[in-house]
C-alpha cells in the first residue's frame, strides 16, 4: 500500500509567505515580488485560509509573525534553498575564458568582432583583461593572450599568427578634403604627425618618399597607437597603424589611406596560450574563433578609400614592435 500523497499548499502563496517573512512588510515583498501591495496581501489572506491559521499579526506600521509561523517560516525559507540548490545542479556550469589583449588590439579590433563571437559561442563567458604587461598564464588567471612578438616563444606555450605587421599612413577625408591630398613630404607639414610608441614615421617617410629631404613635421605623441588612430579619425593629422586594425574604419570611410606606401615590420600578432594543461574547450573555441576571423581578413582585400599613389612597397626588416599597441 502507497502511503497518502500530501496534499502541498499554494506554491505561490508560500513563495510569497517566505518573501514577507523574510522582510517583514507587504510593501517591501511586493517590491522584490514586482507585483502590488494588494496582490501580496490576497496571496497571504489565501494561504492563511487553506492553512486554517493566522500567520501573522497586522499592527500599523509593521508584520508580526504568529508564534506558529516563526518555525514555519525558517522551514519554508530552507526549502526554497533546497529547490534552488537543486536547480542549479540541473544548469551547466558557466563556461569562462581569461583573455589578456593589448589596450589598442583591444578596442579596435576585438570589440566591434564581440557580437560575432557570441553569437556562435553564448554559452562561453569571456572575461577582457586589456593590458601591456605580459600576461602569466597560471599566476594572473589569464587563459589565452594576444600579443606583438617575434618568434621564438618560451617552451611550454603554443602561438598562432593572426596578423602581420602592415603599417599604413591614415587620415581622416574630411581633413584631406580641407587640405588637399598631400603630394610629396612637405605637404605633410600642414597635415601634422601622430606618432606612438613605436616611432615608425621616419621609416615610413624614407620609404614612401625615398628621394625627398628628410623634414620634420608637427608631431602628437601618443603611448597608445589607439590613441593616434582617434586623433586621426577626429581630423586632428596623419596617423601610422597595423592596416587590420584600421580596417573597420576605412571601410566605414571613418578614414582613408593616403599614400599606397606599406611598410612591413618584423613580429605580428599572435594569439598565445600554454601547451599543457591542454587548452579546455572553451579556451580552444576563442582561440579557433581567433584565429577563424583574422584568417577571413587577411584572405579579403583590404579597402582602400581615397586616392592612393605609387606602387606597393617591398618588405621592410625592423626591430621588434615595443609597447603601445
Amino acid at each position: 500500500m502507497t502511503a497518502r500523497r500530501r496534499r502541498l499548499p499554494s506554491l505561490t502563496g508560500l513563495r510569497v509567505f517566505d518573501v514577507v517573512a523574510r522582510h517583514p512588510s507587504f510593501r517591501l515583498a511586493a517590491e522584490e515580488l514586482g507585483v502590488t501591495q494588494g496582490a501580496v496581501a490576497q496571496q497571504i489572506r489565501a494561504l492563511e485560509a487553506e492553512l486554517g491559521m493566522k500567520l501573522f499579526e497586522r499592527h500599523p506600521r509593521t508584520l508580526v509573525l504568529t508564534d506558529a509561523a516563526q518555525a514555519y517560516a525558517t522551514s519554508i525559507h530552507r526549502a526554497f534553498e533546497l529547490i534552488g540548490a537543486a536547480t542549479e545542479t540541473l544548469r551547466p556550469a558557466p563556461q569562462a575564458v581569461t583573455i589578456s589583449v593589448t589596450p589598442t588590439f583591444a578596442a579596435k579590433w576585438l570589440i566591434p568582432r564581440l557580437p560575432d563571437f557570441t553569437a556562435h559561442y553564448p554559452d562561453i563567458t569571456l572575461h577582457i583583461h586589456a593590458s601591456e604587461k605580459l600576461a602569466r598564464f597560471g599566476a594572473d588567471g589569464v587563459d589565452i593572450a594576444v600579443r606583438q612578438a617575434s618568434p621564438p616563444f618560451g617552451a611550454g606555450l603554443s602561438a598562432r599568427l593572426l596578423f602581420a605587421q602592415r603599417i599604413v599612413a591614415v587620415a581622416s577625408p574630411l581633413l584631406v578634403e580641407k587640405l588637399g591630398h598631400p603630394a610629396c613630404v612637405e605637404d605633410l607639414a600642414a597635415y601634422g604627425l601622430l606618432d606612438d610608441a613605436h616611432h615608425f614615421w621616419p621609416r615610413f617617410l624614407e620609404k614612401a618618399f625615398p628621394d625627398s629631404r628628410a623634414i620634420s613635421p608637427r608631431q602628437i605623441l601618443f603611448n597608445q597607437t589607439s590613441f593616434a588612430i582617434d586623433a586621426a579619425i577626429s581630423g586632428q593629422g596623419v596617423a601610422l597603424a597595423n592596416q587590420f586594425l584600421v580596417a573597420q574604419s576605412l571601410a566605414e570611410g571613418r578614414l582613408q589611406r593616403l599614400f599606397d606606401t606599406v611598410l612591413p615590420v618584423d613580429g605580428g600578432f599572435y594569439v598565445v596560450c600554454p601547451c599543457r594543461p591542454p587548452p579546455t574547450a572553451p579556451v580552444a573555441a576563442v582561440r579557433d574563433w581567433l584565429a577563424s576571423m583574422a584568417a577571413r581578413e587577411e584572405t579579403s582585400p583590404g579597402p582602400l578609400s581615397g586616392p592612393v599613389s605609387g606602387p606597393v612597397s617591398g618588405p621592410v626588416s625592423g626591430p621588434s614592435p615595443g609597447p603601445g599597441a
